[in-house]
């Protein structure tokens, strides 16, 4: 009896996630529960896709911000495209967390509890529903993954041209694995984002708490202004199947970017000090220098009341794409290029 066969007979033949249970060579269906307390409980979709062969366990991840749609309806339409039957190891895949959100249309926060379901990660199995759910999420999903891939596109508010990150720890053989990803999921720009895993604030976000508990990390972002066009979405598929097919986990052509664009972590973002009227004077690509107009506010009687000017010189990863703004409401973002890439530096 062969090595191979001998490991796929000891492994466990069923591999389960909340409710979702897939035998080998299986998709299944179902959903993580984070029960009431304080608040009410959420059911979280889950998709688990076994394959009949032995493998990496990679998560794809979406819609902590439920009205990034392109990244959601991206997920949703991966499941079916990933055959259980030809796949060697796991798959797991989380389309939508923030269910408040998407239901209610509201932009970054659950409305539930006005928290951010992309900051207060592990989570708190006592807290409001956006802690307990993180709790779960952290529990059932992260912790049994060698890979995750954090999915998000231009909310309803944000102009944004799609591109991947490329977060480093300062561990050689993680950074190493993440830029190979990086490199494979397609998109041509690339922002580079040094964390210090040592640092508290390093955790709080999924690819943040996936970093320190060891995993190789890839977050790519598609989609602009609530839209989910063919465009975005079919980039994120595509560069989901590309992650496995790197991995070697399905049979895939994969070309990583030869030439990306590689943008500073650190860039500038422009946030409103007021509740105004916004006008962009630049769309999402733009590359700006440091002076340029990217756009103007009104009062709400239309008058001219300040214009918005680049800091630096870069690419305008993204934009303000609608006219209502809050104090602190992101105006626009611009990345600085980098010519070549730092070596990684604490922050």
């Amino acid at each position: 009896m062969n090595a191979l066969l001998l490991l796929v007979m000891a492994m466990p033949q069923d591999f389960t996630v909340g409710t979702a249970t897939a035998a080998r060579g299986q998709t299944a269906y179902g959903h993580i529960s984070v029960p009431a307390r304080t608040d009410s409980g959420l059911r979280i979709p889950v998709a688990v896709i076994h394959g009949v062969r032995p493998g990496k366990v990679v998560a794809f991840v979406a819609g902590s911000h439920g009205t990034e749609y392109a990244s959601i309806v991206a997920l949703q339409r991966l499941i079916p495209r990933i055959d259980a039957r030809r796949l060697s190891g796991t798959v797991i895949v989380v389309p939508i967390m923030n269910l408040a959100s998407i239901e209610q249309m509201r932009v970054h926060t659950n409305p539930i509890d006005e928290r951010g379901m992309n900051r207060e990660y592990p989570g708190d199995p006592n807290g409001t529903q956006t802690q307990r759910a993180l709790h779960e999420i952290t529990r059932a999903v992260i912790d049994p993954a060698d890979v995750v891939v954090d999915l998000h596109g231009g909310d309803l508010d944000e102009d944004l041209r799609p591109y991947s990150y490329w977060v480093r720890s300062g561990r050689a053989a993680q950074d190493s694995a993440s830029l190979r990803l990086a490199l494979a999921f397609g998109l041509d720009h690339i922002i580079v984002n040094d964390v210090r895993p040592t640092s508290p604030a390093a955790s709080r976000s999924l690819s943040g708490q996936s970093m320190v508990r060891g995993k190789t990390v890839l977050i790519s972002e598609a989609g602009r202004s609530g839209l989910a066009l063919d465009t975005d979405v079919n980039a994120l598929i595509d560069g989901s199947l590309n992650v496995l097919g790197a991995i070697g986990m399905i049979e895939r052509r994969v070309e990583p970017v030869k030439n990306p664009v590689w943008l500073a972590g650190a860039g500038s973002r422009l946030v409103a000090d007021s509740g105004v009227m916004w006008f962009a004077a630049v769309g999402r690509d733009a590359r700006v220098k440091k002076g340029d107009l990217l756009g103007h506010s009104t009062d709400y009687h239309g008058r001219k009341i300040g214009e918005v000017r680049s800091p630096i010189d870069g690419v305008v990863t993204f934009i303000r794409g609608v006219p209502s703004t809050w104090r602190g409401a992101t105006l626009a973002n611009v990345a600085p290029i980098l010519a070549t890439v730092p070596p990684w530096t604490a922050p």
